[in-house]
């Protein structure tokens, strides 16, 4: 019996072999007449794959797909159209990067099926940027860039022509077999669609009606977005099109490598199910664009995606928006109890309650959507019915209801204090929430007793797919530097938002004291990046400039107005005033960025233009001119002259944290081996190693080094006897240790020895404390290096210190509690926000010359200007340090020279308040004398000056012209007093009397 069976089994498969050749014929015949011209050119390169797809047409009867063919880098499927039949293909290889796709469709159902062919052909062979600057493959053959160019030309004019070859050998570098296999057309159209994405921040969709065979007719849908999400991009757009009930008939993908950053490049040829072509004004065509460009913001890994948006409970705008309430309300409650709020937990409010998540929603929306008719009478109805189901909300357990309430409680407060949004912008990268900071009040101390007591002026929070952030702004014209923390696991990720903040309104307070002699107030800006699986510095950096992109250009949806209000229209602007923020470098912050975001700013027309950002190349670069550290030196030059030291004619002796070829550090040995012919620098300690010289590092070969080397270059033959060099970067392993190198110099010779780890770092992390010096500059290494549990290091055991005065060139290298103790024990400490306050002096001053000076007049008078700039920084740096000793004895030395730091900040910030507030109230006393004389007093020289120059001051927005005249008088009537105040006439006085 199972002979017979195995013989029937024979016959069946001989027969079916027998007619194999006549049927794949047949079907070839079938395909040419059914598929489009184009399948057959694109195929070209694949006879086998077309010749299985012949062979075994009829398998499609029975099997779900048919494989043509599967490589390490390529995959051709053959399968039935039914509605999802492309998503769920491409949801099979989402791990792997697609770097060129296409779907082509049959006109005529398959025969014996009633369904349509599709063939589906994915190319994995991505590009790296470095690969695309190599440039070491084949040229860009002549007939093809003709026959393209051509095209272009005629089809596409508004591509300029500098740049048509360009953006064709971007295409050519990374798929030559497409340009070689597709009509030029086809290319075409592709260069146009590159060239309009980078015209439109990175992201840009258009909708074309396009012919197909016969007399049907189908929608072209066009998508170019910068630094797409590395895998299960493509899959995620394939969701929207059969969420929305659209049958995609041909699609053809490519992800390209510019050397810059990556692009995706879709077309997709679609129809709704209906059968009907879409239509420009239809509604879904509105929320096809919004959720395409959505794609940005909400990952298709997020559990709320999952939850929410695939079994279609809600859009994927919806889920972007609660994916945002749930990172807002973490961030918000965390910093207080961290395992209490922690990120799953605040996440699980949402997700077991889908409701009440879309309740939320709902009510932000209107408050937010353009358009909503009766919204004044609509939003505080729903609001109350929010609020009500909130407190009534009740599942029987008491603390866990307790909980998701607080959760909501926060949402419903960020909505009700947000003051503008760009969430109904479609085409944004990422969501902004311009928030009253009141909504902290509406907490409770619960949640802000961790934090400083005064409350800012604005709260900007960004969110984004992989990250979020937040810009806190103590005045309402303000500046501060944006830093990106740089996460690689989810771990990391949550950890660090627990506490992110607390970070960044502690840090832009800090900054607010340290910004008292400009017109800005302080801020800061703080992302918190989430970055795994970037295995080289390219691919992070990648990330890293696509989230700062997507931030600013979030910032500039809000902020870019017109006569106060936002300028688009989509914007619903509950403020109305403009807000002047200016930004600044900081960790993770990269010169290409800077560039970038300052001409994106102008660009998009913001009120600063390429003043938003400073240390641009229209500006003043701090190392090259050592801004940060004339203020630093200044400092500490008034601080040894109190103890008796002249440091421009006696000896005296330095250490530094922080290396030669540091701004701060670096420009700080420069200016003391220029002035201070006595000086010796006993102690420098960098992230490559240390050098110790009882003697004083050797000046020349110092001289040499500085701001251009690190301290692991110093030449050893140089070293005084008893001097050392320690090398991090210099080591060996002998068996199972690990060690590091070490030169001393004795009265012999030089002498090597290699330490253990422990040993290596006990005596690297020691230095700071045990070589003697009679001043204390750190001006590198990390936060919070000196603290409660070694300051007392400082002290050996015979009890004097290895220190007398110490000028924090760093920020928060000493801790508060560090600082206390060390001047319980004599050690005079001039603070970071008075000691280093000259880098964002000189940063407001780029700034002014931006708004005053064209670029070209910039450069002509650089040199002039700057060093206008360099005199006023050393004069705000002695007016002050001689003020906090003058204090000190006034005081008994009684109180803390920091304590006399924060209390003149916030002396000068009160008065720059009240002094604001009056100036614009009355706009028109700015340009009055004696006023104007005391607004001309703040600028450099060359402007103060200069009649050209000088009458543009009139030109400033008049908040600016309120703010510069603020901070002058302020910081004149602290620094050199003379003022009691009845304000008005008496102020009007002061000033004619002082300017």
């Amino acid at each position: 019996m199972e002979t017979r069976r195995k013989g029937s089994l024979h016959r069946e498969v001989i027969n079916l072999l027998a007619g194999s050749e006549r049927r794949a014929r047949e079907n070839l015949g079938w395909l040419e007449t059914n598929m489009p011209p184009i399948f057959f050119e694109t195929m070209r390169g694949e006879p086998g794959a077309l010749g299985t797809l012949c062979r075994e047409l009829e398998s499609l009867r029975e099997n779900r797909f048919l494989l043509l063919a599967e490589r390490e880098k390529a995959l051709i499927v053959a399968r039935l159209d039914v509605p999802g039949s492309l998503y769920e293909t491409i949801r099979r290889i989402t791990e792997r990067e697609i770097s060129y796709s296409e779907m082509s469709h049959s006109y005529a159902p398959v025969p014996g099926t009633g369904l349509f062919l599709e063939v589906q052909r994915y190319e994995m062979d991505r590009k790296m940027e470095q690969e695309i600057l190599a440039d070491d493959g084949p040229p860009l053959p002549e007939p093809i860039r003709r026959r393209v160019l051509a095209a272009v030309r005629r089809e596409y004019p508004e591509v300029p022509p500098n740049l048509q070859g360009w953006l064709l050998e971007i295409l050519w570098k990374n798929n030559p077999s497409y340009l070689r296999l597709s009509p030029p057309g086809r290319v075409a159209r592709i260069v146009w669609l590159l060239h309009m994405g980078r015209g439109h921040g990175g992201v840009f969709g258009r909708l074309q009606e396009a012919e197909a065979p016969g007399e049907r007719r189908e929608s072209r849908i066009l998508l170019a977005v910068s630094n797409p999400p590395e895998r299960g991009f493509l899959a995620q757009i394939m969701e929207i099109f059969n969420r929305l009930g659209l049958g995609v008939r041909r699609a053809y993908t490519l992800t390209v490598s510019t050397g810059i950053q990556p692009w995706f490049l879709g077309t997709f040829y679609v129809r709704r199910r209906d059968e009907k072509v879409l239509a420009p004004g239809e509604e879904r065509v509105r929320q096809l664009q919004e959720e395409l460009f959505n794609t940005l913001i909400l990952s298709n890994a997020s559990p709320t995606y999952r939850e929410f948006v695939v079994p279609r409970r809600m859009t994927g705008n919806e889920a972007s928006l609660i994916n945002a309430f749930i990172a807002f309300s973490h961030s918000t409650l965390a910093h207080v109890e961290p395992d209490h709020y922690a990120y799953d937990e605040v996440h699980w409010a949402f997700s077991s309650n889908p409701e009440m998540a879309l309740r939320l929603v709902r009510l932000f929306e209107t408050r937010f959507a353009p358009g909503v008719e009766g919204r004044e009478e609509a939003y505080p109805r729903a609001q109350e019915e929010a609020e009500r189901e909130i407190e009534e909300y009740n599942t029987g357990h008491r603390l866990l209801d307790d909980f998701r309430r607080t959760v909501y409680r926060t949402t419903l407060a960020m909505i009700r204090r947000t003051l503008k949004t760009n969430a109904f912008v479609a085409e944004k990268h990422a969501l902004a929430f311009r928030l009253d900071p009141r909504y902290l009040d509406d907490l409770g101390e619960e949640f802000t007793s961790d934090l400083p007591p005064e409350r800012p002026f604005r709260i900007t929070f960004f969110f984004t797919r992989n990250a979020l952030g937040f810009h806190v702004g103590f005045s309402d014209i303000a500046r501060g530097g944006w830093r990106t923390v740089v996460t690689r696991t989810w771990d990391d990720v949550v950890t660090a938002g627990n506490t992110l903040f607390r970070e960044v309104y502690v840090l832009a307070h800090t900054q607010h004291f340290k910004n008292k002699d400009i017109y800005e107030g302080g801020s800061k800006m703080v992302t918190l990046l989430y970055a795994p699986a970037t295995p080289t510095r390219q691919l992070l950096d990648q990330r890293l400039y696509q989230v700062q992109l997507a931030f600013t250009n979030a910032f500039l949806d809000l902020f870019v107005t017109e006569n106060g209000k936002a300028k688009d229209p989509r914007v619903v602007d509950y403020y109305g005033e403009d807000e002047p923020i200016e930004l600044g470098p900081d960790e993770n912050m990269h010169d290409a960025m800077i560039e970038t975001i300052a001409e994106l700013s102008k660009r998009r027309g913001y009120l600063l233009g390429i003043g938003i950002m400073s240390s641009k190349r229209v500006g003043i670069n701090h190392k090259e001119y050592g801004v940060t550290s004339t203020g630093v030196v200044t400092f500490a030059e008034v601080a040894m002259r109190e103890a008796g030291v002249d440091v421009r004619k006696d000896p005296f002796t330095v250490k530094f944290p922080g290396g030669p070829n540091g701004d701060v550090a670096g420009n700080a040995m420069r200016i003391l081996l220029d002035r201070c012919p006595r000086v010796r620098i006993r102690l420098i300690r960098d992230g490559t190693g240390a050098l110790v010289d009882p003697e004083g590092a050797d000046r020349a070969e110092l001289s040499g080094l500085v701001l251009k080397k690190d301290i692991e270059e110093f030449d050893p033959f140089r070293l005084s006897p008893g001097g050392f060099l320690l090398y991090r970067n210099v080591r060996k392993t002998e068996g199972l240790k690990e060690l590091y190198r070490r030169i001393e110099r004795t009265e012999t010779g030089l002498k090597e020895t290699w330490l253990t780890v422990d040993d290596f770092y006990r005596e690297f992390e020691g230095l700071i404390f045990t070589v003697p010096a009679d001043l204390f500059i750190p001006a590198g290494g990390r936060p919070e290096t000196v603290d409660e549990r070694n300051w007392h290091r400082f002290f050996p055991k015979k009890g004097d210190p290895t220190v007398r005065v110490i000028v924090e060139g760093a920020n928060s290298f000493l801790t508060p509690e560090a600082r206390r103790k060390l001047q319980e024990r004599e050690v005079v400490i001039l603070r970071d926000a008075s000691a280093n306050k000259c880098g964002v002096i000189s940063s407001s001053y780029e700034i002014i010359a931006n708004l005053l000076l064209s670029e070209k007049e910039f450069f002509a008078h650089k040199e002039e200007y700057v060093a206008g700039v360099l005199e006023i920084l050393e004069k705000r740096a002695s007016d002050e340090a001689e003020l906090i000793f003058r204090r000190y004895r006034d005081a008994g030395g009684k109180v803390a020279y920091t304590e006399i730091s924060r209390s003149l900040s916030k002396e000068i910030n009160d008065w720059y308040s009240r002094i604001f507030d009056h100036f614009q109230a009355r706009p028109d006393l700015t340009l009055r004398p004696p006023f104007r004389r005391a607004l001309l007093a703040h600028l450099p020289a060359l402007i103060r000056e200069n009649p050209r120059f000088r009458v543009r001051v009139r030109n400033l927005l008049p908040k600016y012209r309120a703010a510069i005249l603020a901070v002058e008088i302020a910081t004149t009537i602290v620094y050199r007093g003379g003022f009691t105040p009845d304000f008005g006439q008496d102020l009007k006085s002061y000033v004619s009397r002082t300017f």
